[in-house]
């Protein structure tokens, strides 16, 4: 299991955001240059954050903005708005067990909701760091 580069690439884009908010419009290529990724996954995931309502974005070199306090978005915020998880569900489950066999007959039972309790123990955490606390961070390395 690995949790796709949008994530951090989001949480980057969102530290410069305010970071530089008052020294630099705040572009996709501003961002894909820090990021050192393609401006289309900058645009990309600058739409995904724009629909979350994390982010606002004025076309054209209008730039980007974030809408809400630094110490309402958490990464669990992020995460959601970047993440493609079908069905709300962090692990895939392979499709089609064996029902003639013991284990594939019973497997969804053993496993359901020990995964579940995996998945909302990371979800907690990632609840409990916010973008004011990264920004804090960051502002004490600078």
């Amino acid at each position: 299991m690995q949790i796709s580069s949008r994530f951090t690439i989001a949480i980057h884009m969102l530290t410069c955001m305010e970071i530089f908010k008052n020294e630099y419009k705040i572009t996709s290529d501003f961002l894909a240059e820090s990021i050192q990724v393609n401006p289309v996954i900058i645009r990309r995931i600058l739409g995904q954050l724009k629909e979350a309502g994390l982010i606002e974005v004025k076309r054209g070199t209008g730039g980007a903005a974030i809408t809400r306090p630094l110490e309402e978005i958490t990464f669990l915020d992020v995460y959601r708005a970047v993440e493609c998880i079908e069905e709300n569900t962090l692990f895939h489950f392979h499709e089609n067990p064996n029902l003639n066999c013991p284990v594939g007959r019973n497997i969804h039972h053993v496993l359901d909701d020990r995964l579940r309790r995996v998945q909302e123990a990371m979800e907690r955490e990632l609840e409990a760091i916010t973008l004011a606390d990264v920004v804090g961070d960051m502002r004490q390395r600078l």
